[in-house]
């Protein structure tokens, strides 16, 4: 007897076992998965039994023994007895019941046969399958909007199918980039867009050109936009092209475009990599709608922004040479500025604001010239300067010549200014300045060039004399030797008439 009973728990103990292996194969809590045989078990029982009612099994999660009750409900009248007991009999099972509570008959039904097995074991399976799914939906539901990696497993005319490993997911073709190429196995970063149930269970789309994988991607790759210390303020992207990322740092003293960049560029870098190249301007978040619109265009030059609130519209003027650059590609440039910014942005060249052509033209008239220091005229040390010289003069002493009128001695100079050149004044500096100096130079080489000419002059007509001469001499002899020659031909025509 006592070895039947060590068979027997042995036995429970073996079917415990089971469970727990079947739990951890399926990644679900043992608990499910008892709930899961509970359930197929009454199933069975009321498949092949006359048990009928409210049949429950309960399993012993020691031992694993399992027991039958059928349960009623404590009643005055009955009107139907396979759900329903009178007070009187329910206190004969137990004595302090009250009426409107549950009480629980054990029952002891035979075997169950081979059929009812079989709808245990489909039970069984797809109370597990509904478990799965369920978990799956709780686990990837509060990631909705996160990055998940995943393997490109098949290829479909509409969409594709990506394995997450606990499960797959629906890549439509109006989330994927147009000018990338996909291929099966490939492993990729993805956004989870949205996490819906389905008859066919918990049904996962995702994204590539979503602009919040853009902000997920710096999230992985900059800590501090992680850990707060920078903002992302606003993303405007075109996938697969270009996008443009407004930042802002929260803590004094962080440089937030730096901190997005990174040492040597390494984290932009990172984050285009992933997106196979697409651009990506990082730009400084301002809280002036002016200054926003114009870091927006960068890296065109704005010149002034005009902000209109009743139309939500922003005038910028940039300069001719950058208007293509302002506009961009096909207008990519202003239309992802427009988005980034919230404003309709009107850009215009320089050339076509003429109030602003004539300002400019006002500002650079009216700006006076640089005034020229000279030494004061005085008697004594009083008119003597004592601070140092700058960098764009020079200073020299009465009775030394600047090295332009030095070399220049032999030529006209111009008449010396009477406040820095006044007799009498020794020991006083004067001040010439770099511009006078380079006149001065120039006007020198300019008397230079001249008299080289004016000495080459005499030697060229010397050339050209004797070269005519030369000539001259030719023709003469020439021509004396055709006078000979005709001179002979007419003694010999004298002579042949004689003859």
């Amino acid at each position: 007897m006592g070895a039947l009973r060590r068979s027997h728990e042995g036995v429970k103990s073996e079917f415990m076992i089971a469970i727990t292996q079947l739990a951890a194969e399926k990644n679900l809590p043992q608990e499910v998965v008892l709930d899961a045989m509970e359930a197929a078990l009454v199933s069975a029982y009321k498949k092949d039994t006359e048990l009928d009612g409210n049949v429950a099994v309960r399993i012993d999660r020691t031992t694993g023994e399992h027991h039958v009750y059928l349960e009623r409900t404590v009643v005055q009248e009955v009107a139907d007895a396979k759900i329903e007991i009178l007070i009187n009999e329910a206190r004969k099972i137990r004595p302090d019941v009250a009426l409107g509570e549950v009480i629980r008959d054990e029952v002891h039904p035979g075997a169950a046969g081979r059929i009812a097995a079989q709808t245990a074991k489909q039970v069984v399976l797809q109370r597990l399958r509904e478990a799965e799914r369920e978990m799956v939906f709780e686990e990837f539901s509060n990631r909705e909007g996160d990055i998940v990696s995943g393997v490109i497993q098949r290829m479909e005319p509409r969409h594709m199918v990506i394995d997450l490993g606990k499960t797959e997911a629906i890549f439509p073709a109006v989330e994927q980039i147009r000018n990338e190429t996909y291929r099966v196995g490939q492993r990729m970063k993805l956004y989870l867009l949205e996490v819906h149930r389905s008859i066919r269970g918990p049904q996962l789309v995702l994204s590539r050109t979503h602009k919040n994988l853009l902000k997920r991607l710096f999230e992985l790759e900059v800590p501090e936009i992680y850990r707060g210390t920078v903002e992302i303020k606003s993303i405007a992207r075109e996938a697969g092209h270009r996008s443009k990322v407004a930042v802002s740092a929260r803590q004094e003293g962080v440089d937030a475009v730096g901190s997005c960049v990174g040492p040597r560029g390494i984290r932009i870098q990172n984050i285009v990599n992933e997106l196979n190249g697409e651009r990506i301007d990082v730009i400084q978040w301002d809280q002036e709608a002016s200054k926003f619109v114009a870091h927006a265009l960068s890296p065109a030059q704005v010149l002034t922004v005009s902000m209109s609130e009743e139309e939500n519209t922003a005038s910028v003027v940039v300069p001719d040479r950058q208007l293509s650059l302002a506009i961009g590609k096909e207008g990519q440039n202003a239309r992802l500025a427009a988005k980034l910014t919230g404003w309709r942005i009107d850009i215009k060249p320089e050339s076509a604001v003429p109030e602003l052509v004539a300002a400019a033209a006002a500002a650079a008239s009216a700006a006076p010239a640089p005034a020229r220091k000279r030494a004061p005229a005085g008697n004594g040390d009083a008119a003597a300067r004592t601070d140092d010289p700058q960098a764009w003069e020079e200073v020299r002493q009465d009775g030394e010549a600047a090295p332009a009128e030095t070399a220049a001695s032999t030529d006209e100079a111009p008449a010396p200014d009477a406040a820095s050149e006044a007799p009498g004044e020794t020991g006083v500096r004067k001040i010439r300045f770099a511009e006078e100096l380079a006149i001065h130079e120039a006007a020198l080489a300019s008397r230079k060039k001249k008299a080289k000419k004016v000495e080459k002059k005499p030697d060229e007509a010397t050339e050209i004399k004797a070269k005519t001469s030369k000539r001259s001499r030719r023709l003469a002899v020439v021509e004396d030797d055709d006078d000979e020659s005709d001179a002979s031909d007419y003694g010999e025509w004298e002579k042949d008439g004689d003859e």
